[in-house]
């Protein structure tokens, strides 16, 4: 019985290739299923033989850790290039959009909070 190696909904294009790569280059019998036409079904990758269940895991995990270890490098990076975004700097890129978020937010509150002040 195959084993579900994991689901693809929401994974980047970018690292499903990484992905298959590794997995061909540790010579892993797997196959892929897609969400159909509909896009109601499961895609996913899965493992054809379960005695490789745990080694494949282990390579999946450790590919994780070093994507997820880069991309908090990246973003460290990027902090450093340009500096923490802060409130004003929202502000200043776009002050109508800011603005009217800000109002919404009040708006919502007050609609929340209304009702128990009658």
């Amino acid at each position: 019985m195959a084993i579900l190696l994991m689901k693809l909904r929401q994974v980047p294009e970018d690292e499903l290739i990484e992905i298959l790569r590794l997995l061909d280059d540790h010579a892993v019998d797997y196959y892929q299923t897609s969400a159909g036409p509909f896009g109601v079904s499961l895609p996913a990758l899965w493992l054809r033989d379960e005695a490789r269940a745990d080694e494949v895991k282990g390579l999946l995990d450790e590919y994780a850790e070093r994507r997820q270890r880069e991309a908090r490098q990246a973003q460290a990076a990027e902090v450093a290039a340009r500096g923490e975004r802060r409130v004003w700097d929202m502000f200043r890129e776009s002050p109508f959009k800011f603005s009217l978020r800000v109002l919404l937010i009040v708006f919502f509150v007050w609609l929340s909070v209304h009702p128990f002040f009658q």
